[in-house]
């Protein structure tokens, strides 16, 4: 009497899946491969300076006095930590950060959608012209928001003198709070179109089934939003929240030639400029940039922690 084996139904056939896990190993491996090499490089490249700088913010060393450096180990933390300058320049960077990213995120998730209602053939045509500002480079632009808003050049006053509170001689460089709403309009106008890419990313993602199906449903477009995008478009917003908020932190080209930080207009970054160039406190400097180092990471952190995405699952692996 013969007996057929038979797998219980529901069983996973062991080859299968150890063909797609072989498969995924391959295309790692490929990944490792073809980005290994620059990989290297950029570690090699970043991690140099970041090592310099950890060493150099443990001396008291000034670079016109190279021959009475000590080392004072955690000192140089100690005095820029008590000093309310550091804390002034730290929350003038989170004022700015935390502006810019809310406001470029709105905006761009709004050109984000109508890039992807735009008719097929206006889609290429109106991405190239959403990225002309981010085309431009900073200082450049920074340069022209200073001249648009000067006294003596600018035509800002002139345009706007209907608005409450514009006048012909308002010195928008003259105060902290008119410095920073300036300071943040350049940033936002030059770095929204980098949102609204990376938000059309995401958005191009969505399933239209779900989207189909929610219609039927009865669903308001702000319930198909909320319900819907939003929640499958969660990885590409955490990328572009978090390379945004980064990339916000360090800013330092605009309050360099707008402000020069002064007004209290001062970043980290910009801080870590003065002290190591202008009073070429080497190992004061080395701190500032150090500790800027640890915000970004922390930020980085805090980021990826509180979005809770996972990363494989969006891949579609």
């Amino acid at each position: 009497m013969s007996q057929t084996l038979e797998r219980p139904t529901g069983a996973v056939d062991p080859s299968a899946t150890g063909g797609r896990g072989d498969k995924s190993k391959a295309e790692r491996r490929l990944g490792w491969y073809l980005a290994g090499p620059a990989f290297v490089v950029m570690l090699l490249v970043t991690a140099y300076p970041i090592v310099q700088a950890v060493y150099d913010s443990l001396f008291d060393y000034r670079l016109t006095d190279p021959e009475n450096s000590s080392f004072v180990g955690l000192g140089n933390y100690g005095v820029i930590l008590t000093d309310s300058v550091w804390w002034i320049a730290f929350g003038v960077t989170a004022f700015i950060t935390v502006v810019t990213v809310a406001v470029e995120l709105v905006l761009g998730f709004g050109l984000a959608l109508v890039m992807l209602q735009a008719l097929r053939g206006l889609r290429p045509v109106l991405r190239t012209v959403i990225l002309i500002p981010y085309a431009v480079i900073t200082v450049v632009s920074a340069f022209a928001w200073q001249f648009a808003f000067s006294v003596d050049s600018g035509f800002v006053n002139s345009w706007f003198s209907w608005v409450p509170g514009v006048a012909a001689d308002t010195d928008w460089f003259g105060t902290q709070g008119a410095s920073l709403f300036v300071i943040c309009l350049a940033e936002i106008w030059k770095t929204t179109p980098f949102i609204s890419l990376l938000l059309l990313a995401g958005l191009a993602q969505v399933p239209d089934v779900l989207q189909e199906a929610a219609k039927v449903d009865g669903a308001t477009w702000w319930q198909r939003l909320r319900k819907v995008t939003l929640p499958n478009m969660k990885a590409a917003i955490m990328v572009a929240v978090l390379f945004r908020t980064l990339d916000a932190f360090r800013v330092f080209d605009s309050v360099f030639v707008m402000t020069a930080g002064a007004n209290n207009t001062e970043t980290v970054s910009f801080l870590a400029y003065r002290q190591t160039i202008e009073r070429v406190e080497i190992g004061l400097g080395s701190a500032v940039s150090v500790l800027l180092f640890l915000s970004v990471v922390l930020i980085s952190a805090l980021f990826i922690k509180g979005f809770k995405v996972d990363l494989s699952q969006a891949r579609g692996e």
